[in-house]
């Protein structure tokens, strides 16, 4: 996974740089977002009755090599507007795929009993590999080219197809799920719809990510606000994941978080607060201070809501996570179509900073509504 997700980071910073040199254009990279949330809206809850019903190790094999595919295409190709959308939209393709496979895996390569902190370390490796990830490429950019990172970023992809085929069980995955039908197909929605507690605790997160979110427009940040090129964008990119990272070592040696729902609102609205003073920095000190805040708020919150998701039975774990992969993945990319379009309309800083209040609001209305989340404990 630190493989793949290292070459993917990269990637999406030459991608964007690529974008944003070719047009100026805010829309152009809010609209990557709609590029990118459209294979997971169309196909996951089909990915999750493949991560249910078919050989996990298998699909991330295939996943991955939709990954090699596109940067083949990005190193060789134009690399104009429409080749580069083709390419994550394939990508996003195969995430929608491997997201619920690889985390529906994750309890039968672990040992038994060392779920919840195994879920933390792989976090800690996740945001590890979108530390270094961005903050390489973005020296790359500067040095060679962004075609030169779109070469890594295939040596990368095909070191992680290895290690996908090498994985070994310590319990053998029921692959146990019905034949494709419609109600089989929904299964994962309706135990999320009847589930009050894990419903509002990924509504926290599609609504509170789709106004806060920062990423889309670093850019611009870099290019136009504080001045720091190619390379400050590679560091701008790994800031949140540098906060991410430490956060993660802190909870895995750190007792479990009993009062959880009280912490995930609090991380929240830690996120909104951060994503404010963001907005409005020019300075590059505490931009980064601020992204990398961002990253360590954000990191309880995943960490606890996929504690959450893996308590769902085998059987329909894999639909669980698809259906909640539409949330996350939403969030994410239509946050970024927010925050284009915001600042085509606003500019950069208004967008930033407005969604950031907004995301306070979304913790308001949460903490008010719902009564599982707040009384959640572990």
């Amino acid at each position: 996974m630190f493989l793949s997700n290292f070459g993917m980071q990269m990637l999406s910073v030459a991608v964007s740089w690529d974008l944003y040199v070719q047009t100026k254009s805010a829309l152009v990279l809010g609209n990557v977002g709609f590029v990118q949330v459209a294979p997971f809206i169309l196909f996951a809850l089909f990915a999750g009755h493949v991560a249910d019903r078919y050989d996990r190790r298998r699909t991330m094999v295939l996943t991955q090599l939709l990954f090699l595919a596109a940067s083949v295409i990005l190193m060789f190709g134009s690399r104009s507007v429409t080749v580069v959308y083709c390419c994550l939209f394939l990508t996003a393709f195969g995430r929608a795929f491997q997201w619920p496979t690889r985390q529906a895996l994750l309890p039968h390569v672990v040992v038994e009993g060392t779920l919840s902190n195994a879920i933390t370390w792989n976090s800690s490796v996740q945001e590890i590999s979108s530390v270094s990830g961005p903050a390489v490429a973005g020296i790359l950019l500067a040095a060679a080219g962004s075609r030169t990172v779109y070469l890594i970023q295939a040596v990368f992809a095909c070191l992680a197809l290895f290690c996908y085929i090498g994985i070994r069980f310590r319990s053998k995955p029921v692959v146990d799920a019905p034949a494709p039908t419609v109600k089989s197909l929904l299964e994962g929605m309706h135990f999320v719809r009847d589930n009050k507690l894990i419903l509002s605790a990924i509504s926290l997160d599609l609504f509170a990510v789709l106004f806060g979110g920062a990423t889309a427009l670093l850019p611009i940040y870099a290019a136009d606000i504080l001045h720091a090129g190619a390379r400050g964008l590679g560091w701008l990119r790994a800031a949140p994941s540098v906060g991410s990272v430490t956060m993660a070592l802190i909870l895995a040696h750190s007792p479990k978080i009993h009062r959880a729902g009280t912490a995930l609102l609090w991380a929240v609205a830690g996120f909104g607060a951060a994503t404010i003073v963001f907005g409005i920095s020019r300075s590059f000190g505490l931009s980064l201070a601020m992204l990398a805040l961002t990253g360590a708020f954000d990191n309880v919150s995943v960490v606890l809501r996929l504690s959450l998701l893996q308590t769902t039975p085998n059987y329909v774990r894999g639909r669980v996570l698809a259906f909640s992969s539409i949330f996350i993945s939403s969030s994410n990319q239509f946050g970024a179509v927010e925050s284009g379009w915001t600042a085509a309309w606003f500019g950069a800083v208004r967008s930033v900073a407005g969604g950031g209040i907004a995301t306070l609001a979304v913790v308001a209305i949460c903490a008010a509504l719902s009564a599982p989340l707040r009384k959640w404990k572990q």
